[in-house]
C-alpha cells in the first residue's frame, strides 16, 4: 500500500473520506450544530494568527517530542474520544489505538466506543486514555470506574459540556441517530455505497452483530435505544462539581474534565485536585456561539498558571495549528475529525497517515520559525498578534 494515501494534507483524507461513507455518516462525523458558526470559528482562528518566519537559525537538532504525565509523546497530540470509529471502519476504535501507538502519541477510548474498553485497551499503550460520561446513578458510576480500572486506563477525563442534547437538524434530514436506526432515508443512502457495506457493514454484523455501544452497563442497555432517552441517563441537567468530586475520590490515577470554555472553571478543577482540562467546544457540535477553545487557551493559563494541564481541542486541522495553541500555552492539542476521515479511507493505515501528516507539518513549521524544541514555543512567534493573545515576555 501507498503509505501516502495520496493524501499530502487532512482536508485530502475529508475529501475521500466524504466518497467512501453514506451521507447520513460522513455528515455525523463532520458537521456541527444549528448554523455551524462555532464549528467554522474553530479552523478560522487558527488562520487568522501569522506566524514570523526566522532565518539563519540552526534548526538541525530540532524534535517535536514531549512529555504528559510523564510519558513521552512524539509530538503534544492526542486523538479525542469520538462514538463513530466504528461506522466509518470495521473495528475503527482499535485502528485509532493501534495509529496512536504506532505514531506515539494519546488516543483516547470513548464511553459510547462501539468496540469494548478491554479490546481496545489490548491493541493500544500507556498514552491509551478512557473518557467517562458520568451515569445518573453514581453507584452505577462508580462500578463502571471499576471497569475501566480493571481494563488498565491509568488516565481518564471526563466529558462535561452536553447536559441537554444538541441541536444538529442534518441528522433529522438523514435520518440518521445514535445508536445507529435504519430509518428509510439511511437506508436509501447505505445502499447507494455499497463499497462502505463491504467494508464496514458485513464484517462487524459477521464479527461483532449490530452497532451498539457495548461499553454501556447491562443495567442500561435495554433503556438507552433513543438519543433523548440515553442523554438523560448519561448527561443529566442536574450534573454539578459534586459529581466530578466523587470521581476524583474513586479514581485514583490522572483525572482531567473535557469541555470547559471558561478560565473560571478551570481554576474550579485546579481547585479540586484535577490533573488538566481539555478546552473544548465539542467541535463545534453543542454551543453553536461558543468561542474558539484555542481563544480561551490564554485566559485560562493566566487563572491556573502550571498548576495543571491545559488540553485544547476542536478546529485543528494543520501541524502548524499544533505549533500555535502551545505558544499560546496549551499543553497538548487533540482532534478527532481528522483521524476519523484516515480510517473511513484506509482503517489503521489512515488513521496513521493523518497523524503523519500533523507530524510532518509541525516540524517543517517548527524549522521556519526558528524552533528546535517544544519548550521554545511562546507568544513572541506571532507577526502582529490580536489583543487576546499574551504579551511576549522581554526575558
Amino acid at each position: 500500500m501507498n503509505p501516502t494515501l495520496d493524501a499530502y494534507n487532512i482536508d485530502d483524507l475529508r475529501r475521500m473520506a466524504k466518497k467512501r461513507l453514506p451521507r447520513g455518516i460522513f455528515e455525523y462525523v463532520d458537521r456541527g450544530a444549528e448554523d455551524e458558526v462555532a464549528l467554522r470559528h474553530n479552523t478560522e482562528i487558527y488562520r487568522s494568527l501569522k506566524i514570523k518566519n526566522r532565518v539563519l537559525k540552526d534548526v538541525s537538532a530540532r524534535t517535536t517530542e514531549t512529555e504528559i504525565f510523564g510519558r513521552k509523546l512524539a509530538m503534544p497530540f492526542g486523538i479525542s474520544p469520538t462514538a463513530s470509529a466504528g461506522l466509518v471502519s470495521e473495528g475503527g476504535e482499535v485502528g485509532l489505538a493501534r495509529a496512536a501507538a504506532r505514531m506515539g502519541v494519546v488516543c483516547t477510548a470513548a464511553t459510547s466506543a462501539l468496540t469494548s474498553m478491554e479490546e481496545i485497551h489490548e491493541a493500544g499503550d500507556e498514552n491509551l486514555w478512557f473518557q467517562l460520561y458520568m451515569w445518573t446513578d453514581m453507584d452505577l458510576t462508580a462500578r463502571f470506574v471499576e471497569r475501566i480500572k480493571a481494563a488498565g486506563y491509568k488516565t481518564m477525563l471526563i466529558t462535561v459540556d452536553g447536559p441537554v442534547p444538541s441541536n444538529r437538524e442534518y441528522n433529522y434530514r438523514n435520518g440518521f441517530a445514535m445508536p445507529l436506526r435504519y430509518s428509510p432515508r439511511l437506508i436509501a443512502q447505505i445502499l447507494a455505497n455499497p463499497g462502505w457495506c463491504l467494508r464496514v457493514l458485513a464484517p462487524q454484523y459477521l464479527k461483532r452483530g449490530h452497532f451498539r455501544k457495548v461499553n454501556n452497563p447491562p443495567e442500561l442497555a435495554s433503556k438507552l435505544t433513543q438519543i433523548d432517552v440515553e442523554t438523560s441517563y448519561t448527561k443529566p441537567a442536574a450534573q454539578n462539581w459534586d459529581d466530578v468530586k466523587r470521581v476524583r475520590d474513586m479514581w485514583p490515577g490522572n483525572l482531567l474534565v473535557k469541555g470547559l470554555q471558561s478560565a473560571e472553571d478551570a481554576v474550579i478543577a485546579a481547585d479540586l485536585g484535577l490533573q488538566g482540562v481539555v478546552l473544548s467546544n465539542h467541535g463545534g457540535r453543542y454551543l453553536d456561539s461558543a468561542p474558539a477553545p484555542l481563544e480561551v487557551v490564554p485566559e485560562v493559563r493566566a487563572a491556573v498558571g502550571d498548576r495543571i494541564k491545559i488540553l485544547i481541542d476542536s478546529g485543528a486541522r494543520r501541524g502548524g495549528d499544533i505549533v500555535k495553541a502551545i505558544a499560546l500555552g496549551a499543553d497538548m492539542v487533540m482532534s478527532g475529525r481528522p483521524t476519523l476521515y484516515g480510517s473511513a479511507v484506509a482503517g489503521e493505515a489512515g488513521s496513521y497517515r493523518a497523524l503523519d501528516i500533523f507530524k510532518s507539518e509541525m516540524d517543517r513549521v517548527m524549522a521556519q520559525i526558528g524552533v528546535n524544541r517544544i519548550d521554545e514555543l511562546g507568544p513572541h512567534i506571532f507577526w502582529n498578534p490580536p489583543a487576546w493573545v499574551p504579551v511576549p515576555s522581554r526575558n
